[in-house]
């Protein structure tokens, strides 16, 4: 991915944020704030308002109260559609997906913010989109259409078209979904990629606790649509404070030597799986 996108103008902030929708206020005065070269982790139960943050700061979102400005403290409103396309990109949770288009068209897509009304021009798409899709593995799969792939294969051809819109702001909304555990490692490996090697801000929604304690350097915790928690993964990754927000007993242990961290969610046959083991 190209250098400039590690500028001083890369992060976004969500100041006291109040979002909602359909009538019903959906996150409550919630501040986050994306960096360059850090991974910041949204988690929380089901309906506490992480994807409905996240979503605010990729302005699909309005929020009736506070403000989202990028790092050079422009706000977000202030930016046409396309001005703010090339500094910020979102993974949703699902997109519809295009019937007889190729991989390499639909990654091509994401070089929309680039190009003129007028004119399709644009020198460095085809960079770009290359590079994408040879980080996400989807090379190969080039001239095939996007709709006979399976899910996991069309969720690295999204994230290859987020990838080709080149932003110093990456958000992605459960990015995991649909894939196998060797991809969904590889997608972990690839945001401590953008953010260590590019110094992209990413921001991620994760269901899964112990993903975000290995690829987040910031976790928030959000609960009732509210942050209850925000710091290091050690910090915030509590029994106390997960076992109060998820409203079931979650076990958290460290290793020794790495400091890793590893939830484990107590349910009632929990203990026969640990007798196996011993």
């Amino acid at each position: 991915m190209r250098e400039e996108r590690g500028s001083s103008s890369a992060g976004i902030d969500g100041r006291e944020l109040d979002v909602g929708y359909h009538g019903v206020q959906v996150v409550h005065g919630a501040s986050i704030r994306l960096l360059p070269g850090v991974v910041t982790a949204l988690v929380g139960p089901n309906g506490s308002g992480k994807s409905t943050l996240l979503r605010a700061l990729a302005r699909l979102h309005r929020p009736t109260g506070g403000e989202v400005v990028l790092a050079d403290r422009t706000p977000a409103r202030a930016l046409t559609s396309k001005e703010f396309a090339r500094r910020v990109t979102l993974l949703a949770q699902s997109r519809p997906t295009p019937s007889g288009v190729t991989v390499r068209d639909v990654v091509a897509y994401g070089r929309y913010p680039y190009r003129s009304r007028w004119s399709a021009d644009d020198p460095g798409g085809p960079e770009a989109i290359a590079q994408a899709m040879e980080v996400t593995g989807v090379t190969a799969m080039a001239d095939r259409p996007v709709d006979e792939l399976s899910g996991g294969e069309r969720q690295r051809v999204w994230l290859a078209t987020c990838l080709a819109q080149d932003t110093g702001v990456l958000l992605l909304d459960e990015p995991t979904t649909f894939l196998d555990l060797r991809y969904q490692i590889e997608i972990l490996d690839l945001i401590r990629d953008l953010a260590d090697d590019h110094a992209v801000a990413v921001g991620v929604v994760l269901h899964d606790l112990n993903h975000a304690a290995q690829v987040a350097d910031h976790v928030v915790l959000l609960h009732g649509g509210r942050v209850r928690a925000a710091g290091d993964p050690a910090e915030v990754l509590t029994e106390k404070d997960l076992t109060e927000a998820y409203g079931i007993r979650i076990d958290v242990s460290s290793d020794p030597l790495t400091g890793a961290i590893t939830t484990c969610p107590v349910g009632r046959h929990t203990h026969r799986l640990r007798e196996t083991t011993r």
